[in-house]
């Protein structure tokens, strides 16, 4: 398995990209999510990998970030998911944007994303639920790339294990300004409002 690939940027022709590592040239396809965050062509470039071997072809995946490529990979385990339509839910949706999608059960949104049809906007609702919280994706998770939790997504995690549902969880934290609350303040609040 190629997990990881760095080396020039040869060519950009979306969603293809050429890679030059050490004189050998790797095409690489790549969601707009990570063609977005690309340097220019002839500059180094960094991106990890998923290799998808078939009968009639090794085709090699390319992402900006873990996330992303978790997602890919986890999009791929759902039945009539594709990698086509995987890369192109990637393309059409932020990481962050898909996992709210699916706390909120927003079909709507996801079947604006091409080839996303409704039954399958509820499929991705009802089976990726679950595979989200135990990869660790909750909203807002890859806000901070310093690897430290925000308060909203700890309060977000204890407000789940007391009972609430995901999406109520979201609303109301939503609705509250959470900046410069730790999460003890925040997680009052929600309960406070929950209350009324």
């Amino acid at each position: 398995m190629i997990g990881f690939i760095r080396g020039r940027l040869v060519e950009k022709k979306p969603p293809l990209l050429l890679v030059d590592v050490a004189g050998i040239g790797y095409e690489i396809e790549v969601p707009l999510s990570t063609l977005y965050e690309l340097p220019e062509v002839g500059l180094e470039v960094a991106l990890k990998t998923h290799l998808l071997v078939r009968e009639d072809a090794h085709v090699l995946f390319g992402f900006a970030t873990d996330a992303e490529r978790s997602l890919f990979r986890s999009l791929l385990k759902i039945s009539g998911v594709g990698a086509r339509l995987a890369m192109t839910i990637l393309s059409g949706s932020s990481v962050d944007g898909f996992v709210r999608c699916v706390e909120e059960e927003d079909i709507a949104s996801l079947v604006k994303i091409p080839g996303v049809g409704k039954k399958t906007a509820e499929r991705l609702v009802m089976e990726m639920r679950d595979r989200l919280r135990d990869l660790g994706h909750i909203p807002g998770a890859g806000r901070s790339g310093s690897g430290t939790t925000e308060p909203a997504d700890e309060a977000f995690g204890a407000l789940v294990a007391l009972g609430y549902k995901p999406a109520e969880v979201t609303r109301m934290i939503a609705s509250i300004d959470a900046a410069d609350m730790n999460t003890e303040d925040l997680i009052r609040r929600v309960l406070k409002q929950a209350a009324r």
